[in-house]
């Protein structure tokens, strides 16, 4: 895959700097305070899209009617999200009531109601009030415009502290092509995938099936590689919408700028990814956990998720604790067989274990180092040449006070 120097990072960009897309936000009573809990992304035309889902058995309404929107004709021309109430576990009522916002998301945009999704975020097992939500509709189409971004970014926060996105842009056919994206994402986080919604928009010109095997392709190697403390939500989504305006030949893997597109892709989902992991509940760092030298994929991939979900490993970080025991322990219950004689550990440039042995390392530079906001873990496990990373966060007093607290 190309590096950075294929794509330009856009500082003041959104996902309404690709050509046709507008976006918006606004109050309508969900969330007690007066921040914006209902937002939309629209497309001037029925853009491609794709689209990937929790693995929780117990999915939200929105999510089964985005997904037999997508199914219909592979475009979306509008995203509804709402904040405040995840509209799952919420019975046939729930069902209705997600239909019911794709209904007038409909009317409201003048678009079929196969171009509309829907998603929502927020407290489990309470019903939406639907005069609120249906009276925010209403008023959308006055709050979506082309410098809509960061409303729609607030519109989609829950517990999040911070707005989460980023926009690249590349040349494809000698035109250029943006990648935008936007996410929430802070507490519920674990692969397959976390308690995360990500909206990506691009202009490329490129069909519903290559951009659904793309996303799945750069959401199992970001999305699906962090953590924040172990409990996958009911109402994950990750959903991309492709206007073409940009124009050229269709993009496919044989076209000669699909490399650079598929980098720049997979940028915006990693960017997003690290976003959330750094903005976990009551998070002080980011961490980001490397295992080199496996067997295979699926052992690195593994062990990554072990190590990065560990509470011992995250408390450690926390209290900036170079206690290398805690990850060898997550390093041999990840359920892959490892030498248990060749592991070597670094934090940092830091090197503690060597072929699975102590080495002698200055305890306060180490301390030092993992008091930092961001924290590398490198385990070598020497059996192959697989590679993986993943990130997550330290676990803070304050991750248990949010969660303690987090209906009232």
């Amino acid at each position: 895959m190309l590096g950075k120097d294929s794509f330009v990072i856009l500082s003041e960009g959104s996902v309404t700097t690709p050509k046709g897309f507008r976006a918006g936000g606004l109050h309508c009573g969900l969330k007690k305070t007066e921040r914006h809990d209902l937002g939309a992304i629209v497309c001037e035309v029925p853009a491609q899209a794709a689209g990937v889902y929790t693995l929780n058995q117990f999915q939200a309404a929105p999510l089964r009617v985005t997904q037999e929107s997508i199914a219909q004709g592979g475009t979306l021309q509008v995203m509804l999200v709402n904040s405040g109430n995840a509209n799952a576990c919420t019975g046939q009522q729930g069902e209705d009531d997600a239909r019911a916002m794709r209904t007038a998301g409909a009317k409201a945009f003048g678009v079929a109601e196969h171009l509309v999704g829907v998603t929502s975020t927020g407290v489990i097992g309470e019903l939406l009030p639907m005069p609120k939500v249906l009276s925010g509709i209403e008023r959308l189409p006055g709050e979506v415009k082309a410098d809509g971004g960061d409303d729609f970014c607030q519109a989609i926060l829950t517990t999040d502290l911070v707005k989460k996105e980023i926009c690249v842009s590349l040349t494809v056919d000698g035109r250029t092509v943006h990648i935008a994206g936007a996410a929430k994402g802070s507490g519920m986080i674990h692969p397959n995938m976390a308690t995360m919604l990500g909206f990506m928009t691009t202009d490329a010109n490129i069909d519903s099936a290559h951009l659904q095997k793309l996303l799945n392709e750069v959401t199992d190697s970001t999305f699906n590689m962090i953590t924040v403390d172990g409990d996958t939500s009911t109402n994950d989504m990750v959903v991309v919408m492709a206007s073409g305006l940009a124009g050229g030949e269709s993009l496919t893997p044989e076209h000669k700028d699909w490399p650079a597109f598929a980098a720049a892709f997979h940028y915006v989902g990693e960017y997003l990814a690290k976003a959330i992991a750094r903005d976990g509940e009551g998070a002080t760092k980011l961490i980001e956990v490397t295992v080199s030298g496996a067997a295979s994929r699926e052992a690195a991939r593994a062990i990554v998720k072990t190590v990065i979900g560990s509470s011992l490993v995250k408390s450690a970080c926390f209290g900036a604790d170079a206690n290398w025991g805690r990850i060898i322990a997550a390093v041999g219950r990840a359920g892959h067989p490892v030498q248990t004689e060749t592991v070597d550990i670094r934090l940092g440039d830091i090197v503690v274990l060597t072929q699975s042995r102590p080495v002698k390392f200055d305890e306060e530079r180490a301390a030092e180092y993992l008091k930092g906001e961001f924290v590398q873990i490198h385990v070598n496990l020497n059996m192959g040449n697989h590679t993986a990373t993943g990130w997550g966060c330290d676990l803070t007093y304050d991750y248990v006070r949010i969660n303690a607290a987090y209906r009232t």
